[in-house]
């Protein structure tokens, strides 16, 4: 498995630069996959109650998701369906719960990089059900070289780093990062994240945009302890966000101060 720091050596960082990289694979199709934005409410409530048609095994991924179908012309139609109790594994602490904990947060960060996940029952099985996203590559797949706005996908590259240090998610790497046809950067899978207080991405964290910054000052307890709460494991997860939080934004603040803000924020 990939480990953080080479995804932002090989990947990531790359593009950031506005470097041209080998070609691996043809730009995905021209076409969206964030169909989840604006239907937040009733995408949550379809994935919670519709009736599942099929489960089929996923053939990639450590922690054996499984996708499940549901019956043609709803809201979406299939899902992830991933089955992990809280607890260690293969050295790991995991948990689906915790998928949904960091689609929770990306909503109050208005980010809408992780689409709709929530909690069902499939059969005997409490499940995190995510919604499956399509015409989506690897961004190890994807001609970044082809990308024509790169200042825009190094924005979102920027921001992808940020919020895997408010999440603590050590399990980042080229394969759960996934690329659209507009180019949307769309993350998947953080069954490992918010179990330490580790930063994988912390000394990558070099530029972001003024409303990010925003955003993750306006984080408060209240809001995580209403959304983000439920699906952790105690109030502690909850504080252990805001700590990290402030040590995000007092590298910024100190990058602007050493830099230039002009350097720190350029988008």
């Amino acid at each position: 498995m990939n480990r953080p720091t080479s995804i932002a050596v090989a990947v990531l960082a790359t593009l950031a630069l506005g470097a041209q990289v080998s070609a691996q694979a043809p730009a995905p199709a021209s076409v969206g996959a964030k169909g989840w934005v604006g239907r937040y409410a009733e995408l949550e409530e379809y994935l919670r109650t519709a009736p599942v048609e099929r489960i089929e095994e996923v053939p990639i991924g450590v922690t054996k998701p499984k996708r499940i179908f549901f019956a043609p012309g709803g809201l979406a139609s299939s899902a992830s369906f991933k089955v992990l109790p809280m607890g260690r594994r293969s050295g790991y602490w995991e948990a689906h719960r915790s998928e949904i904990a960091a689609y929770e947060l990306d909503r109050l960060l208005g980010l809408d990089m992780v689409p709709v996940t929530v909690e069902r029952r499939v059969g005997s099985e409490l499940a995190s059900v995510q919604m499956w996203v399509e015409g989506c590559r690897m961004i190890k797949d994807v001609d970044q070289a082809a990308c024509p706005n790169p200042v825009e996908f190094a924005k979102q590259v920027c921001r992808q780093r940020v919020f895997d240090n408010l999440v603590a998610n050590i399990d980042r790497n080229a394969g759960n990062i996934l690329v659209d046809g507009q180019w949307d950067i769309i993350l998947i899978d953080h069954s490992r994240a918010f179990a330490s207080n580790r930063m994988p991405f912390e000394k990558e964290m070099t530029r972001i945009d003024r409303e990010m910054l925003a955003k993750l000052k306006a984080l408060d307890e209240a809001s995580l302890m209403k959304t983000v709460r439920p699906w952790l494991l105690g109030d502690g997860s909850v504080r252990d966000i805001l700590k990290r939080r402030d040590k995000i934004v007092a590298r910024f603040e100190k990058l602007a101060r050493k830099r230039g803000e002009a350097a720190v924020f350029p988008f």
